[in-house]
């Protein structure tokens, strides 16, 4: 036994040495000064550089806002209609819907004008698609209040306009909580859409869910896989603060052990290129690495690992849906026909809200799936809500 002891100190505690002067060095110098200005990542400044984003954010928005209304007002004074109203559905419905539900927003949000912003998006994103159109796009004015929707009037000269009030304004006496509004908002949406054109599939974004560049690429990608078959939905978009490994959902534990054995790997294959140097292996070292990357990994930040699957649709991941959030949402064949009549059997309040209803839905209805995509495939950019209380200063976390 002493003997043994004799031959594996002095390696043990030389590696013991190594693999701490290693831990100091990553996570107490360079993640910190890498990740201080990365939004999430554990290592962030909230105390400093939160306050500093957030202002520059709403300043972006505001620029942003006040270019999408300049345009709009432009393309409603220059063009005659180019949207036929429809009398009865059409024979063919189109491959693709985008339905944008919007209402007023509160003065905070107005003058950032984030339906103008989205639509302003789609348009440009839906010119590149070719001769063959990638979508039929519907804006669903849900404004129930004296004000009119000044933004979703610019759009009737470029889109198809519906609006649920006063067109169902003879119907509706009883007074009901903001939730249960909300919810009522979306069927009406859904089902107008599916009334309207007869869709193959339907996206469904709320009017501050900007699009991503590969937007309808993915979309696509993801309606030619199998899963798409048996989907109820599909989610589009997870907020990203909540995206870290750290996490209730099983599947993103078995990411973050998958990515630690293979960056593990990967770091004994480096070593071993060291010559004399390199570390022979031995289970201990390799547990040793697999938490190390695990935890760089994670204080880093998942959200910024995600980015990498950017680089091709085929690259977006699809695990099961999360329970938060529905600004952006692809309801696969016809999918929408069946949430509008799930949801018309459940009251929304608080604590339970759509996004819940939803969630609690596909899991306790027989043959029903869903599912959620990452990274997102929309900028959910607005600060100010329509429907909630918002805050004087809203931040971004």
């Amino acid at each position: 036994m002493r003997r043994w002891r004799a031959s594996l100190h002095p390696h043990t505690c030389w590696w013991a040495a190594r693999g701490l002067s290693l831990c100091v060095l990553t996570f107490g110098v360079v993640l910190p000064l890498g990740c201080h200005r990365s939004l999430y990542s554990y290592y962030f400044l909230r105390s400093v550089y939160l306050d500093w984003m957030s202002d520059e954010a709403l300043r972006n928005s505001y620029d942003h806002g006040q270019q999408a209304l300049r345009y709009w007002q432009h393309a409603a004074t220059a063009r005659v209609p180019v949207v036929p109203p429809l009398k009865r559905p059409p024979a063919t419905g189109p491959e693709l819907l985008v339905t944008v539900v919007t209402a007023r927003r509160a003065e905070g949000g107005q003058s950032s004008h984030y339906l103008l912003q989205v639509m302003r998006q789609l348009e440009r994103l839906l010119g590149t698609c070719g001769d063959l159109p990638c979508a039929e796009v519907l804006v669903c004015d849900v404004e129930s209040g004296p004000l009119k929707n000044e933004d979703a009037a610019l759009l009737e000269k470029s889109f198809r306009v519906v609006r649920r009030f006063p067109e169902e304004q003879q119907r509706i006496h009883e007074r009901v909580n903001i939730f249960e509004k909300e919810k009522r908002d979306y069927v009406y949406c859904l089902r107008k859409g599916w009334e309207l054109l007869r869709p193959r599939n339907v996206v469904v974004l709320e009017d501050d869910a900007l699009p991503r560049e590969d937007f309808f690429a993915v979309v696509r990608d993801l309606l030619s896989r199998r899963f798409a078959l048996d989907a109820l939905y599909v989610k589009l978009y997870h907020p990203e603060r909540l995206q870290c490994y750290w996490n209730p959902e099983p599947y993103r534990i078995l990411e973050w052990v998958g990515l630690g054995v293979v960056g593990a790997t990967a770091l004994l294959l480096v070593l071993s290129l060291c010559g004399p140097l390199a570390p022979s292996f031995s289970t201990p070292l390799f547990l040793f690495l697999v938490l190390y990357v695990m935890a760089v990994a994670e204080l880093g930040g998942r959200h910024y690992l995600l980015e990498v699957r950017r680089l091709s649709p085929q690259l977006y991941s699809v695990s099961p849906a999360t329970e938060c959030c529905t600004p952006a949402m692809l309801f696969p064949g016809n999918a929408s026909v069946r949430v509008t009549a799930l949801l018309d059997g459940v009251l929304c309040q608080m604590g339970n809200a759509k996004d819940m209803v939803l969630y609690r839905l596909a899991r306790s209805t027989p043959g029903e799936r869903a599912y959620s995509v990452e990274p997102n495939l929309i900028h959910h950019i607005g600060a100010f809500s329509s429907v909630r209380a918002n805050s004087v200063h809203p931040k971004l976390l």
